[in-house]
């Protein structure tokens, strides 16, 4: 049996934050593009680079990635991982070609 998976989830413009461990500060950033694409071998998995924007206009790309959910709360939606990713090469490589192709690198 096939599972179906919820569709995509899509952070472009939204605001997030981070907090660095040793000083407890806060940095705020906006989501201004994304690439996405299911890990091969794995559609339960999503990978993600993000290109993100600082509030002094600095920008960085992220690598992240979603889980379809296993606990009762988030179970069967997409959640943002919280640990480093493992992907495949050619997954990687991908995602660098398409992000050179927007411009980013």
């Amino acid at each position: 049996m096939t599972m179906v998976y919820p569709p995509y989830p899509n952070s472009i413009g939204k605001k997030r934050f981070l907090v660095t461990v040793l000083e407890r500060q806060k940095y705020h950033f906006t989501i201004e593009d994304e690439i996405v694409r299911a890990q091969t071998g794995m559609p339960e998995k999503l990978l993600c680079l993000q290109r993100v924007r600082f509030e002094d206009g600095k920008e960085e790309i992220r690598l992240g990635y979603y889980m379809i959910g296993k606990k009762p709360k988030m179970l069967g939606k997409w959640v943002w991982g919280q640990y480093c990713t493992f992907l495949p090469k050619k997954d990687f490589r991908f995602l660098i070609k398409q992000a050179e192709r927007k411009g980013w690198i």
